[in-house]
């Protein structure tokens, strides 16, 4: 298989989005204009049939052309017309997050989920980032199947992962503090046991501004420092989410922030993943 380079990212999913126009649940709760606007344009881009899962009489008072799925629980409902294939794909939108995982995970029957995030920096480079879940990545093994699934993952988009692993300090900080010299154990494990299996991967110990040049797949040191990153990029630099995508085969559902407000991007990274998968069956 030859690989693309990343910067082509964006342009491959927005092309995977309009192949087939497949439909995508997006979960709606506490609804604004803006909201339903950024849905209402991922559908007029022709990036899929979006359908509103929220509180029908909340969503009617800013009027709409879209289907709605009127529900009190856009938590479930999103997950479950996932799982019975009314919709190709989800999108998490506004729905509560802890809610929206745990009936995700209930449903599936899986103890853990892991997500990568698909973020572009201030100047519009595409990066891929993981963990991000306040409650993941907390060991080495986690942290090593983020790395491992993350790069299965990037080459369903034809491109090379080329991993860049990040600890608390650099090198020499080594004796410092007991939690950094666990990360940067850690930050070394990762990187050589993903050589090992024939993945691109550097230590970049805390130097993230080098990593970014060269990686296209960020990984934190754990969920904390993965989050912070996203949201100091995203909400404070200038830079984009575009939803993370949970890991898996069978569905696809895109997690997103409530903070915000923009979903046109994760439903279009949605509908192209349900494309991917279709054309993978």
């Amino acid at each position: 298989m030859s690989f693309m380079a990343t910067a082509n990212l964006l342009e491959v999913i927005r092309k995977k989005a309009i192949e087939n126009r497949v439909k995508v649940a997006i979960g709606i709760r506490d609804p604004t204009k803006k909201i339903i606007s950024t849905a209402e344009e991922a559908h007029r881009q022709g990036f899929a049939e979006v359908i509103l899962v929220g509180n029908q009489h909340e969503i009617d008072v800013f009027g709409t052309h879209l289907e709605v799925v009127g529900t009190a629980e856009p938590e479930k409902m999103i997950v479950d017309l996932m799982t019975a294939g009314y919709v190709d794909a989800a999108v998490r939108g506004t729905a509560r997050a802890s809610e929206t995982l745990a009936y995700l995970k209930k449903t599936l029957k899986i103890d853990k989920l892991h997500r990568l995030a698909l973020l572009t920096t201030a100047d519009g480079s595409p990066f891929f980032i993981a963990p991000v879940g306040i409650d993941e990545g907390s060991d080495v093994v986690d942290k090593m199947e983020f790395a491992k699934l993350g790069s299965e993952h990037i080459r369903r988009f034809g491109i090379e992962p080329i991993v860049g692993v990040l600890s608390g300090g650099r090198m020499s900080d080594l004796g410092r503090n007991i939690r950094v010299d666990r990360t940067l154990a850690d930050g070394e494990f990762i990187v050589n046991r993903l050589r090992e299996m024939g993945i691109k991967a550097k230590h970049y110990t805390i130097l993230i501004e080098d990593a970014i040049k060269e990686a296209n797949f960020i990984i934190a040191p754990d969920g904390i420092s993965g989050n912070l990153i996203f949201r100091t990029l995203v909400f404070l630099g200038g830079g984009d989410g575009m939803g993370a995508p949970v890991l898996m085969d069978k569905y696809v559902f895109v997690d997103t922030s409530r903070v915000g407000g923009h979903y046109t991007k994760a439903i279009m990274v949605a509908s192209a993943l349900a494309n991917m998968n279709k054309i993978k069956r």
